[in-house]
C-alpha cells in the first residue's frame, strides 16, 4: 500500500540530484538540454517526500522521441504518458506511486519551466512561505496517508498562490532570468 511520508530535509538529496543529472544528460546526448533540481528536495531546509524531482528543458517536446525515451529507460526512467498534461513529458524511476525520482521534461524557458523555477526560488528566499508549505504538507500527510494523489492535489492552490505572489515581484523575476513566455 502506498504511503505518504514527509520527512525532514536531507542534504543527501542534492548529491542524489547531481548524480542523476549526469546520467540524464548522457542519455539525452544529441539534444540541447538544461537540467534543474525542482520540488521540495531542491530547497535546503524544507522537509519533503524523499522523491527527487528533476526538470529537463528542451526547445521542443517533440524532439524527445522514441530514441531518447529508450535511452532514459536504460538508466531506469519509465515514460509515463500523461495526456492531461500536454506541456510536459513525465518519467518515473522506481515503483508506481512510490518512485524515487521523477523527471519532468518541459519546453525550456516556457511558462511551465518558469513556474517551476519561480516556485523553487520563492521558497528559497522566503522562510515564512517555506514554513507554511511544510506545515501544509504535514497536514496533508496526516489527512491522506495512503492517498498520494489527494496529497498532491491538496498542494495545488498553495503552489499557484506562491507562483502568483512571485510573479508580482517583477524586479526579482527579471533578476532570475528564467523565461516564461
Amino acid at each position: 500500500m502506498e504511503e505518504v511520508v514527509v520527512m525532514d530535509y536531507e542534504p543527501e538529496w542534492r548529491h542524489a540530484f547531481a548524480q542523476e543529472k549526469i546520467k540524464i544528460l548522457s542519455a539525452m546526448t544529441g539534444l540541447e538540454v538544461r537540467i534543474e533540481h525542482i520540488g521540495s528536495t531542491a530547497v535546503q531546509g524544507l522537509g519533503a517526500k524523499p522523491t527527487i524531482d528533476i526538470m529537463a528543458g528542451v526547445s521542443e517536446l517533440g524532439l524527445v522521441d522514441e530514441r531518447y525515451i529508450r535511452r532514459l529507460e536504460q538508466i531506469g526512467y519509465e515514460y509515463v504518458p500523461k495526456p492531461e498534461f500536454p506541456e510536459r513529458m513525465f518519467f518515473r524511476r522506481g515503483l508506481w506511486r512510490a518512485g524515487t525520482h521523477h523527471l519532468h521534461i518541459y519546453r525550456y524557458q516556457g511558462k511551465h519551466w518558469a513556474d517551476q523555477l519561480l516556485f523553487r526560488e520563492y521558497l528559497k528566499k522566503d522562510a515564512a512561505t517555506r514554513e507554511q508549505y511544510f506545515n501544509l504538507k504535514k497536514e496533508l500527510e496526516a489527512q491522506f496517508k495512503h492517498d498520494r494523489v489527494s496529497y498532491t492535489n491538496g498542494k495545488d492552490d498553495f503552489i499557484r498562490s506562491v507562483i502568483e505572489r512571485a510573479r508580482q515581484d517583477s524586479e526579482w523575476v527579471r533578476q532570475l532570468d528564467i523565461g516564461g513566455e
